[in-house]
């Protein structure tokens, strides 16, 4: 991208879509009008309505709440939060927590502090009442419904995908363990490369995509049927390599174990007994099937209340919800030898497992991460967890990365004071 470029990249304020009017009237001018039709409804800045109406534009399926009351939680608001500094990684020059909400395109974002909400604030196309695309934030609560299954012997980490879903045995998966899949080090020709229009991910989506085929389209029309044509590369176990297909594979596992989509499998286990505010939904294929890497739209204050039960090793109201050696698990981290070999250059040091990544820092933190800036950030010692929706027009984190990570370090920091 050429500077000259960069330059005309609207501002968070510039880009907000309610001062730019997307979908506002009835109908809209034609020139505000968003279709999941249109090429560009996922681009930057049509991107910052999409994110909190997926709904309106492709089918979907819901995650119930139950039907019983909501919980509230308790608030503690610190005023002094919006003044909390810290430097940005590779910077020198000092930045406020306030600022960095926009800087990167902050949709919503929600600090809680033992338990009670300490700061909250929402922009652009977000309020306390609307949802919002998690995108591979979806890929922790797969991986986390992956653990559950392993902590309570329903599924053997060290069995052969193919023994799970013999649908998958002549694609790569086959001979890959549900370990190497909760790990993504499976070795797999395929490329997530959303900059390169000809990268395997865009062959994925329009396999996933639930608009009819163009005539003479001969290629798979599901998640499921793209999955069985991915053929290997290198070895299993070897390396980390971050590809959605891996937690799609695992969403596959998932149904064929318990019997339940990942979408049923999350509102019975978690979001009807955790006094969730709102539905939730993930947006599905041709077929129906949620996608499992990156479809869940929520609440913001529900991602929050599921970071808090997390935190609380998986109990809620002295319920528990989650095994606690399924969080054991994931805090415990991955290969971190494993995960160096991908060259995240902002995460030295991090590694990966159960699908959440792992900051070994010394607070433990871990966190769920989402293209765009989405995140949900755990942090053990400091008794912290921020949830947080961005429209960030860049997709990768390496992008939001250098504000957003010293940024949660310095709020934990300051909390904990």
């Amino acid at each position: 991208m050429s500077r000259a470029h960069e330059a005309k990249v609207l501002s968070a304020d510039e880009s907000d879509p309610v001062k730019l009017g997307w979908m506002v009237g009835a109908p809209p001018p034609a020139d505000k009008i968003i279709r999941f039709t249109d090429p560009d409804y996922f681009s930057f800045p049509k991107m910052r309505w999409t994110v909190c109406n997926f709904r309106q534009l492709m089918p979907t399926v819901n995650v119930s709440r139950g039907l019983g009351a909501p919980v509230p939680l308790e608030r503690a608001i610190d005023e002094s939060i919006d003044a909390v500094t810290f430097t940005p990684l590779g910077g020198d020059a000092e930045m406020t927590w306030e600022q960095s909400l926009a800087a990167n395109y902050t949709d919503g974002i929600v600090v809680m502090h033992d338990g009670k909400i300490v700061y909250e604030r929402y922009f652009g196309c977000l309020d306390e009442a609307g949802q919002h695309g998690a995108m591979s934030v979806t890929k922790s609560l797969t991986g986390l419904m992956g653990e559950m299954l392993v902590a309570e012997g329903k599924l053997d980490e060290n069995a052969k995908v193919a023994s799970i879903v013999p649908e998958l045995a002549g694609s790569a998966f086959g001979d890959a363990t549900v370990k190497q899949v909760l790990e993504m080090t499976t070795g797999l020709r395929y490329s997530e490369d959303y900059a390169d229009p000809n990268a395997d991910v865009w062959i994925y989506s329009a396999a996933g995509s639930p608009l009819p085929k163009p005539e003479g389209y001969t290629g798979p029309r599901s998640y499921f049927e793209y999955l069985q044509t991915v053929r290997k590369q290198g070895e299993h176990g070897a390396a980390f390599g971050y590809k959605t297909i891996n937690t799609d594979a695992l969403g596959w596992i998932v149904a064929r174990v318990t019997g339940q989509s990942v979408a049923e499998f999350m509102s019975e286990r978690i979001w009807s007994k955790m006094g969730a505010e709102q539905d939730a939904y993930y947006t599905v294929d041709s077929t129906g099937t949620p996608f499992a890497g990156g479809g869940f739209n929520a609440g913001l204050r529900d991602m929050a209340r599921l970071g808090q039960i997390l935190l609380d090793d998986g109990v809620v109201d002295g319920q528990r919800l989650i095994p606690e050696a399924a969080i054991a698990r994931i805090r415990a981290g991955g290969d971190k030898a494993a995960f160096d070999k991908a060259g995240y250059a902002l995460l030295k040091g991090w590694s990966y497992r159960g699908m959440w990544w792992i900051t070994n820092n010394d607070h433990g933190a871990y966190m769920a991460r989402g293209v765009h800036g989405q995140a949900l950030y755990i942090d053990p010692r400091a008794r912290v967890v921020i949830a947080r929706f961005s429209s960030h027009p860049t997709a990768g984190n390496a992008a939001n990365d250098p504000t957003s990570l010293p940024a949660y370090e310095a709020l934990a920091r300051h909390l904990m004071k």
